[in-house]
C-alpha cells in the first residue's frame, strides 16, 4: 500500500510550533504530517535547500507532500528548481512572497531590519519570479485580511495578508491559487486554510 507524507515548513522568525494547528487539523483528516526545522535568520537559501533535501531523503514515504508557508515556500520553489527527490507529490505555498516581498524591501530599510531578515534578505526582496517545473503540482493560498507588521513597512492599497500582497503570491504554472480573509500569521491556525490544503493535497485544486 502506498504512503504518503506530508512534510510541513514554517516561516520566518518561526519553528515547527507554529505549524502545530495544522498539522493537527492535516492529521485529523487523515494526513500523516511531518516538520522540518530550519535556521530561517541564520542560514542561507542554500543550505536551507540542501537541508530540506536531506530531510525528504530521510523520509520513509512513498510520496511527500510539502506545505510551507512564508519563507518556507520559498524555500520549497528553490528546492523544486534544483535536483529533488521523485517522491514529492503536490506543494501548498501559504503566504508565500514568490514574487518577492515590499513589505520586507520597506523593512530593510528601517534600522535593524537587514538583521530581522536574516541571511536570506536578498530572496525577500527579490522581483522575479522562479520558475516551475511542468510537471509541478503547486497550489498557493493567498491572504487578504491586512493585519500585521507588515502594514508599517508598506503603504498599498492593494489586498494583502499585512506582509505579503496577493498579487506577491501568484506564480505563472500555478495548478490553482485561492485568497481567503486571513491574516499572514492567522492562515496558520484558519480551519478553512486547513480544509482547503488537505483538499489541494487529496486533488491538485482548492475548493469553490
Amino acid at each position: 500500500m502506498r504512503t504518503d507524507a506530508v512534510l510541513l515548513l514554517h516561516g520566518l522568525w518561526m519553528n515547527s510550533v507554529a505549524m502545530f494547528y495544522l498539522a493537527r487539523a492535516l492529521d485529523d483528516a487523515g494526513f500523516t504530517t511531518e516538520s522540518f526545522n530550519y535556521r530561517s535568520m541564520r542560514g542561507t537559501m542554500s543550505e536551507h535547500v540542501v537541508a530540506l533535501a536531506e530531510r525528504v531523503a530521510g523520509t520513509s514515504a512513498d510520496v511527500v507532500h510539502i506545505v510551507a508557508h512564508s519563507l518556507g515556500g520559498i524555500v520549497a520553489l528553490n528546492y523544486l528548481q534544483g535536483t529533488r527527490d521523485e517522491r514529492i507529490g503536490r506543494v501548498v505555498l501559504l503566504g508565500a512572497p514568490v514574487g518577492g516581498s515590499r513589505a520586507a524591501r520597506g523593512l530593510a530599510d528601517w534600522p535593524g531590519g537587514e538583521w530581522m531578515l536574516g541571511r536570506s534578505i536578498d530572496n525577500w526582496r527579490a522581483d522575479g519570479r522562479p520558475q516551475l517545473d511542468a510537471a509541478a503540482c503547486v497550489g498557493a493560498i493567498a491572504g487578504s485580511r491586512p493585519f500585521g507588521l507588515g502594514s508599517v513597512f508598506m503603504d498599498i492599497a492593494e489586498p494583502s495578508d499585512g506582509l505579503v500582497t496577493v498579487e506577491e503570491t501568484r506564480l505563472p504554472g500555478m495548478s490553482d491559487h485561492l485568497v481567503l480573509p486571513v491574516s499572514h500569521s492567522g492562515m496558520l491556525i484558519s480551519h478553512e486554510v486547513a480544509r482547503q490544503t488537505a483538499a489541494f493535497l487529496r486533488t491538485g485544486l482548492f475548493e469553490r
